[in-house]
């Protein structure tokens, strides 16, 4: 799939699904800048706005509803907040507001999430690592979404007698599922560096020794353009708090790209600066995908005015890219969100000494501001 086939345009169909915790938080904060470049005339979309998670199983007894879904299958993109939470820890695991996401990622078929790790110039002090090693740094971590241990069969826990019982995940992949996200990786790093890292366990791993084997064919046969490397999942841990600057792509399986993506967020200072896409296969000239920051619901901070939402700005961003081909103006709300952060603003979660800290409703009102004053000067 080329990620450069998005249709241009200045109109469309968005589903918003801000969900639980803080994510109706940040939704709040996306719709007011989508809502500043439709006033402004630079584009119109058609918006809803819908239940999902949580929010949605105390409304409909099910964390995604029917109709929520058949909303999410005809928009040209859905905007996702965050689900989950303490209050629905006790339901039935077919019930938690999690099932939500992963059902909406399985019927839209949303099989590659890219997650970009940016280091913005004015955050490089606030990575847990030293500023030597994180700055500049800009890598992708493209995960395979919809196979592998979280969705493979069998699964389940079952009593096997004697007061005992045994818990199954099966980790399963087929060629087709490994080579259609490679491709994904390999034509993002045509556009890049030119360089695909692919992490497996192949020494210990049969499904992931199949994920070696296809994706070295098809970098030799379709990608020759493209430097090819592979890697250990636990090296590949360990390299990316050691010299992270050494990726450019990198593209892995379903549960190591879960937990390889966290890791390369803390090199960017927090969680509340990721941003994401989900993407699917290309269909009648259109693809479906589904934006969401990294961060999570953080019920901790829910209500307090507190979350930072800039990794939701950016996931816009990436939406208005991706989705609808408005590159100019995902450059300017980019360009916003770096001239935010080297104004000295700073939400909780990325203070540092001698900068300013401020609420989610203050940086929104900020990034209204610096998107009024980037475009009185054209």
């Amino acid at each position: 799939m080329a990620l450069n086939k998005a249709p241009a345009g200045t109109g469309g169909t968005l589903l918003m699904l801000p969900g639980d915790g803080i994510g109706p938080e940040v939704m709040a904060v996306a719709r007011r800048a989508i809502d500043w470049f439709g006033a402004r005339g630079r584009f119109s979309f058609e918006v809803e706005e819908d239940l999902v998670g949580g929010a949605s199983y105390d409304a409909h007894g099910a964390p995604l509803t029917d109709g929520t879904l058949d909303k999410a299958l005809a928009a040209d993109a859905v905007l996702f907040g965050a689900v989950g939470g303490p209050k629905w820890d006790g339901l039935d695991f077919s019930l938690k507001p999690e099932r939500g996401l992963l059902g909406l990622r399985k019927e839209m078929g949303l099989f590659a999430n890219l997650r970009p790790a940016s280091v913005f110039p004015a955050l490089a002090d606030a990575s847990s690592l030293k500023a030597g090693l994180v700055s500049g740094l800009d890598i992708v971590i493209v995960r395979e979404l919809t196979g592998g241990v979280y969705f493979g069969e069998p699964r389940g826990v079952e009593d096997i007698g004697g007061g005992e019982r045994r818990g199954v995940n099966t980790l399963v992949y087929t060629t087709p599922e490994i080579r259609r996200v490679g491709r994904v990786a390999f034509e993002l790093a045509r556009k890049r560096d030119g360089r695909v890292c692919s992490v497996d366990k192949a020494n210990v791993l049969e499904a992931t020794l199949l994920w070696r084997e296809e994706m070295a064919g098809l970098g030799a046969e379709e990608y020759p353009d493209v430097a090819l490397s592979h890697m250990y999942v636990d090296n590949a841990a360990m390299q990316l708090v050691r010299d992270p600057g050494q990726f450019d792509v990198i593209v892995t399986t379903n549960m190591f790209g879960d937990i390889l993506s966290d890791c390369a967020a803390m090199l960017t200072g927090s969680l509340g600066m990721l941003p994401s896409a989900s993407l699917g296969a290309e269909k009648d000239g259109r693809t479906p995908a589904l934006y969401e920051p990294v961060h999570g619901s953080a019920p901790d901070i829910a209500g307090k005015d507190l979350a930072n939402p800039l990794a939701m700005v950016s996931s816009v961003s990436m939406m208005l890219r991706y989705s609808f081909g408005l590159r100019e103006d995902a450059d300017l709300l980019d360009a916003a969100v770096s001239g935010l952060l080297s104004s000295g603003l700073r939400t909780a979660d990325i203070m540092q000494d001698g900068k300013t800290e401020v609420s989610t409703g203050a940086m929104a009102d900020a990034l209204i501001g610096e998107l009024d004053r980037r475009a009185a000067r054209g």
